[in-house]
């Protein structure tokens, strides 16, 4: 069962999150608040520590740091902010963490590339008649939620609760 839910909870939040974004330019908090409650609930029966599970929180926490201040300088919104934190709780202090930030800076970097090419072309976008979600042509912001879902599922097989449910499966 718990590792039925370390295979499910975190990519499902991720997609939500990402298609939520892309769709309407907002990650709902209840999308960080299941990720992190879910953690609280799988980390401990998936054999992790309380030593291994501060570690986690110490991550959780740094990366908190940084986008609280990016937050604070304009430079990130605060869905994304949330997001990226509840997704470091699930991989600590480890390799991962550092595997999930780069991913993420990848594929953000992609996503916004694309994305102020697709507003170039706008008009011709629109009148086509293709169905393309408005926002992403109109708004200002970039829905870096879906580099944050891609960053971790690319960098989750290697997380340590991913490791653990492997381990006991085989």
């Amino acid at each position: 069962m718990i590792e039925a839910a370390i295979f499910v909870v975190f990519p499902f939040c991720l997609g939500f999150a990402a298609f939520s974004d892309l769709l309407t330019m907002t990650i709902p908090n209840r999308v960080s608040v299941i990720l992190l409650g879910a953690f609280f609930l799988v980390a401990p029966m998936s054999g992790l520590g309380f030593a291994e599970i501060g570690l986690h929180l110490l991550a959780a926490a740094a990366v908190f740091a940084a986008c609280f201040a990016l937050f604070a300088t304009n430079v990130m919104g605060g869905g994304d902010a949330k997001l990226l934190t509840a997704c470091a709780i699930w991989f600590g202090l480890t390799s991962s963490l550092t595997a999930f930030l780069l991913y993420v800076s990848i594929f953000g970097g992609v996503l916004t590339l694309a994305v102020l090419l697709l507003r170039q072309q706008e008009d011709t976008i629109l009148a086509s008649g293709i169905p393309f979600p408005q926002l992403l042509l109109t708004a200002k912001k970039i829905p870096y939620g879906i580099a944050i879902a891609l960053g971790g599922f690319a960098a989750y097989p290697s997380s340590p609760l991913m490791e653990a449910a492997f381990a006991r499966l085989t």
